[in-house]
């Protein structure tokens, strides 16, 4: 499924109520597309590339419905903050704040995003079984494909919402058709798809953005451990790590830049293993990385709008590293010693220079911030690109950004910005395996073996070719160790492990996910909260806020939907 045919493929059922006597009203759609056409091998393909296609939430016209979940797990998660300024997409204020309503519209936004895409599978799966020109190996594949798809869908609600309706192929969802509780665990159904997926897929496929085995074993063990079922996922991540292999039969593995995982021209790489296909000119910007279009710096530089998801003092921050050139594990980054030096309040004309102490290269693979490099745009200028310091902070994404000298090959022109880019949405990678592969080494297996694994991590980051250079010099003081005492203390290597998942991964959507299923949200968040909210931060943008336990780990279920089949069929989660 290369990118140059990635296209968006709706379904529209047209119901005409006529009398005996208006018989003559009766017409056939000129567009419409018959059982019989869809029931092929090209038409069933058609609607799978139509599931395919939702993962970047084409069908929804908010920003906020794609897999990236900028908003839903990197800004609730406190890699960021909402950005931009106060007026400018409002009801993303309260959703980072943790008091949003059962009547956000973003909220619902997301929810039809993810039906739509089990909709689509549905009708893959439904057109499939009346097919018949198409042979039981390619049937067995596509059912695969569709399966797994599905799967990622309900994931994603199951993330985010919890208590939520499965939806197979033999059953409708929604006003007026059959009504789904809410009722029952929907982990078991997940599972059961990622796993026929995972014994149905090749190991190779023939076209780029398929999801081949390895990737439904990778999803499959990323459920097991949002279950804490570390033995099974730690079966699974020792075959992926050991046997995985790429579209392209090529063995997973971390490329060697970590800037070249967020450039189009190396999509499809070693490391990545199920990505959404985003493309460039294909006549419609929706076929490309649609949901990060806000996320560009304000009035200047690439894009040059809008100036949301502005990475946060406390994840900037977290890059701070000691003398060994290892992460501040004991939360010591938040101390006045060791925070960045920012220009928070500067006037991009104000005299100021780069702070020189130590810092995780990462840091500027990840963040934007004045002094410099911003891939090849120039040194970053600081305030001018910021739309409202004393709302956003200093900071601008730096993750999923073009450079300059690809704005017209991989950006879409054919919308209002070149922030409609070509830049793959990657959904699992091959660091994350190694991370979740810590994580489960370390509760049911060796401790060594999640040192090694997370070292793995560290030694790519630590390249020096590949560090950020104003002109011919580094950018900063890059400093970054291994591990290389033995890890003997179960908890300390925990610590470790879920600490470098937040610099390896900043910015891409997980953290809040990964705090909530190791049950230490509220303490983190509202740590968070309290430093990120203090006077000399961003007091208007967070100050206050809190996350409550038992309540917060999960958004309230969008009230239209409650609304529209009954709250006796979709209880609301508790608290809201």
């Amino acid at each position: 499924m290369k990118k140059s045919i990635i296209a968006m493929l709706s379904i529209f059922a047209i119901l005409t109520v006529v009398s005996c006597k208006d018989n003559f009203l009766v017409q056939t759609p000129t567009a419409a597309l018959s059982g019989a056409t869809l029931s092929t091998q090209k038409g069933v393909e058609g609607l799978l590339i139509g599931a395919y296609a939702e993962l970047n939430g084409e069908s929804n016209v908010n920003f906020y419905g794609a897999m990236s979940n900028w908003l839903w797990g990197g800004i609730r998660g406190g890699d960021a903050n909402k950005g931009s300024n106060a007026g400018d997409q409002a009801d993303a204020a309260p959703i980072s704040r943790y008091e949003t309503q059962a009547t956000n519209g973003y909220l619902g936004g997301k929810w039809q995003v993810c039906y739509e895409g089990i909709s689509r599978c549905n009708q893959t799966l439904n057109y499939l079984a009346a097919a018949g020109d198409i042979s039981a190996d390619n049937k067995k594949r596509i059912a695969g494909e569709a399966r797994f798809l599905r799967a990622i869908y309900h994931f994603e609600l199951k993330k985010i919402w919890g208590n939520i309706p499965f939806i197979d192929e033999t059953k409708s969802y929604g006003a007026g058709v059959e009504k789904v509780k809410n009722d029952v665990s929907a982990w078991p159904m997940i599972e059961a798809d990622f796993k026929n997926a995972y014994d149905n897929l090749p190991e190779t496929q023939s076209e780029a953005g398929r999801a081949n085995k390895w990737a439904a074993a990778s999803f499959l063990a990323k459920v097991y451990m949002f279950q804490n079922k570390f033995t099974e996922a730690k079966a699974l991540f020792d075959q992926i790590i050991s046997s995985g292999k790429t579209t392209n039969g090529k063995k997973y593995g971390l490329v060697k830049s970590y800037t070249d995982l967020f450039n189009p021209v190396f999509d499809n790489n070693e490391e990545s293993i199920f990505a959404f296909q985003a493309s460039s000119g294909s006549g419609n910007a929706n076929n490309s990385n649609a949901d990060m279009v806000l996320n560009f710096p304000y009035n200047g530089g690439p894009a040059g709008c809008c100036g949301f998801n502005q990475p946060s003092f406390d994840l900037a921050n977290s890059f701070r590293v000691d003398a060994k050139g290892l992460p501040l594990l004991d939360n010591s980054y938040r101390l006045p010693a060791n925070e960045l030096k920012t220009d928070q309040g500067l006037l991009s004309s104000a005299a100021f220079t780069v702070d020189t102490k130590p810092v995780d290269p990462r840091l500027d693979y990840s963040i934007g911030r004045r002094g410099v490099s911003y891939l090849d745009w120039g040194l970053h200028p600081g305030s001018d690109w910021i739309r409202d310091q004393s709302y956003g902070g200093p900071y601008a994404p730096k993750k999923f950004i073009f450079p300059k000298s690809q704005q017209a090959a991989y950006t879409d022109g054919s919308s209002w910005t070149a922030g409609y880019t070509a830049i793959n949405l990657c959904l699992i990678r091959f660091a994350d395996v190694l991370l979740l592969a810590a994580e489960a080494e370390i509760e049911v297996g060796s401790l060594e073996n999640a040192r090694a694994y997370t070292n793995l991590v560290r030694t790519r980051a630590s390249n020096p070719a590949t560090f950020i250079k104003n002109g011919s010099a580094n950018a900063a003081n890059y400093q970054i160790g291994t591990y290389t005492a033995a890890w003997t203390d179960k908890v300390a290597a925990r610590t470790a492990v879920r600490f470098e998942r937040r610099l390896e991964l900043s910015g891409e959507g997980h953290r809040l996910f990964d705090l909530v299923r190791w049950g230490v949200a509220a303490q983190e968040i509202n740590a968070y909260f309290i430093y990120e909210g203090s006077v000399s931060k961003l007091p208007l943008t967070v100050g206050g806020a809190t996350f409550v336990a038992g309540k917060h780990e999960l958004l309230p279920i969008p009230q239209g939907q409650i609304d529209a089949v009954g709250s006796d069929i979709l209880k609301q989660n508790p608290g809201y």
